[in-house]
Formats: C-alpha cells, structure tokens, sequence
C-alpha cells in the first residue's frame, strides 16, 4: 500500500514538471532542477513563402477537346458510265479549281457528238434555205418554214447536250486542293454517282468541337480562340470562332462550334485532336490567386496570409468567395486586400494563429526595392 502511494505521487510530480514546458508558448518556464527554459523552446514554426496580393487582368476560357476537319474536303461522283482510262495527275498532288484530274474513255460518246454535229449543220442548212425561199421568193408554205427552224433548234440543243455528256468524262476538281485518294483503278468501271476521286483542301482547316449547354450565353460567333496539340508542344494557333450550333444534342448536352485557322504549313491534318480554349470573358483590376493556395473549409473556401503581432509572423485564416477560374488562377471576389501577403507554399501546414518564418522574405524586399 506504501509503495503504491509512492509511485502515485511520483507519477504526479512528473506531470506537473512536464506541463507547463510543453504548454508554454513564450517567456520562461522552470524546470524540476531550479534552471530555466529558453523562450519559444516549444513553440512549432513552419516555414511559408508568401506572394503580396496585386490587382491584375483576368482572362477566362472555357477548355474543351475537338478535332481538324479540312475546310474543303470533297468526293468527286463520275457524271458518265465509263470505264476510268487514266488519272491526269498524281496522288498529293496540287490541283487548282477546275483542274482535270481523271478520263473516262469517251469513244462512244465522241462518236455521238460527231453524229449529232453533222446532223445540227444540216438542219441549220436547210432551215437557212427555207428561210430565204419563204421570205424572198414566197415558196413553200408556213408551216414548212416552222418545221425547218425548229428542226434546227433540236438539233443544235442534241449537239449541246452530248457535247456537255462527252465534258463530264473528264472528271474535274471543283476545290483546289490536294488529290488525296481515288476510290477506283485504271480499267474499272464507273458508273454515274459513283465516287472516283477525293481533294482536300487543307490550307485553311476547321476545328470541331462540341460546348457544355450551359455555357451557351457565352460562346459567340468572332469570339478568339487558341488551339493547341499534344504533338505540337508549345506551339498556340490563334483563330476565332466561326460558327455556332443553334441547337443542343440531346445525348451529349453540347452544343457545336468550328473554329477557322490557317493552316500555310499543313501541320495540322484532318483528324487530329485538339486542344480548345475559347474566350469566354475579360476581368480588369481584379485579385486572382492560383488554385492550390485555396483550401476547402467547412463554410466554403479560405486561404492564409501572413500578419505580424509583435513582431512575430503568425499565419491568419481568411474566408474568400471565388469568382471563374482559368487554367491555374481563380478570381477572389471577397477576402483579401492588396498588399496582403498570401502565403504560396506551405499552406497545408499551417492553422489559425501558426507561427510562421517567411523563408524568401528577401526576394520580397529586393523586388520592392526595384518598385
């Protein structure tokens, strides 16, 4: 019983010793042997970067995935049957508008043309000859004289019409453009309909790319937009929004925009996936902060600065309220003052009322020595 009590009251002893060094925050403690402690012995410091709070400009974008479409990509239909007798021009080659690029063997055809020009001279002649009779000489009758124009008028409108069938055996590029594939070979078989050959134009390209509804107050046609690839790393091409969607597809909830670029390089290629940030507003003299130094709290969202009592840095919590975000920024509509020094890095580990020690307080007083 004796050596119970004993121990009790050691026990005891050693928590009173051991209390009020662990609870001090500043002066001096004393320790079970009559020595002191030094100050702030037990005082946790983090070290923050800090970044003082500037207005700045504010550009917002709405970020969505599309792809390259060539401006002008076209399948070209033979107009006649025919077999396909040659290609005027090599695959990846230029062709300008109109150019040839394909035959159809047209023996049968020029052959008819033949036929029906012969025929439309001879019209032509005899309807001339009836013409002077019955005018000049009053021989024949009126009836003769109309069935001779008008049979010369036939005639020349079948010589017409073949000659335009033998035309359309060359089968022209209406873009210009690359000659990028043909769908039959030297031989085969065309028939009216049928695709032959394919031009795409790719000097100006378009960008597809499907909008989230509810952003459909904010795209409009002209709007500036900056594309980029993966593959292209670093490289922006700039453009602006060419066309939008009136309606919503009802699977997706996107509504459709393109944008136009040029394309002098062929670098972007039909296909290819994009990367889209389109211009959604402009914010003048606002404080924008990056999203990391953003901490979720149980009101909302806050973020610490750095203030001095005393001469000591604590950190202090502040409640914000956040506008539109972009990329790494987001707007502070509500929170935070200019001047106030926003800690950077080091915000996780700090609380309310932390001492802090601000490690690139230097470069901070450098930088305002330069201002």
């Amino acid at each position: 019983m004796r050596y119970g009590m004993k121990q009790g009251w050691l026990g005891l002893a050693v928590a009173i010793c051991v209390l009020p060094a662990a609870g001090c925050s500043r002066g001096e403690a004393d320790a079970p042997d009559g020595q002191s402690v030094p100050e702030d012995v037990n005082v946790r410091v983090v070290n923050v970067e800090v970044t003082p709070v500037v207005q700045t400009r504010f550009t917002g974008f709405i970020r969505v995935t599309g792809e390259v479409e060539a401006l002008n990509d076209v399948t070209i239909s033979a107009e006649e049957a025919g077999r396909v007798s040659s290609f005027l021009v090599r695959k990846g080659q230029w062709v300008g508008s109109g150019d040839p690029i394909a035959k159809l063997e047209d023996d049968f055809l020029a052959a008819q043309v033949e036929e029906a020009r012969a025929a439309a001279q001879l019209a032509e002649e005899e309807w001339l000859r009836q013409r002077q009779l019955w005018e000049q000489d009053s021989i024949g009758t009126e009836l003769l004289y109309l069935q001779r124009k008008y049979q010369a008028e036939i005639a020349a409108a079948r010589l017409a019409q073949l000659e335009s069938r033998l035309a359309r055996t060359v089968i022209r590029s209406p873009v210009a453009g690359i000659f990028d594939d043909n769908y039959l070979e030297v031989g085969e078989m065309a028939l009216p309909g049928q695709a032959v050959v394919r031009v795409v134009s790719t000097n100006r390209v378009k960008v597809t790319a499907g909008v989230p509804e509810r952003y459909a107050r904010s795209v409009q046609r002209g709007d500036s937009a900056v594309v980029t690839f993966d593959i292209f790393p670093g490289r922006d091409f700039i453009g602006r929004v060419n066309f939008v969607g009136t309606s919503v597809d009802q699977s997706s909830r996107t509504f459709p925009i393109e944008i136009l670029l040029n394309n002098p390089e062929g670098m972007m290629k039909p296909a290819m996936v994009a990367n889209i940030r389109v211009e959604r507003e402009q914010l003048e003299d606002i404080i924008s902060v990056p999203q990391q130094v953003v901490l979720r709290s149980a009101d909302g969202y806050k973020v610490f600065v750095v203030e001095n009592e005393g001469g000591v840095d604590v950190a202090k919590a502040r409640d914000v309220t956040l506008g539109p975000a972009s990329g790494n920024q987001v707007v502070v509509e509500r929170g935070l003052n200019v001047g106030d020094l926003l800690v950077t890095l080091g915000q996780q580990l700090v609380d309310q009322d932390s001492r802090v020690r601000v490690i690139n307080r230097d470069e901070l007083s450098s930088s305002e020595g330069m201002n």
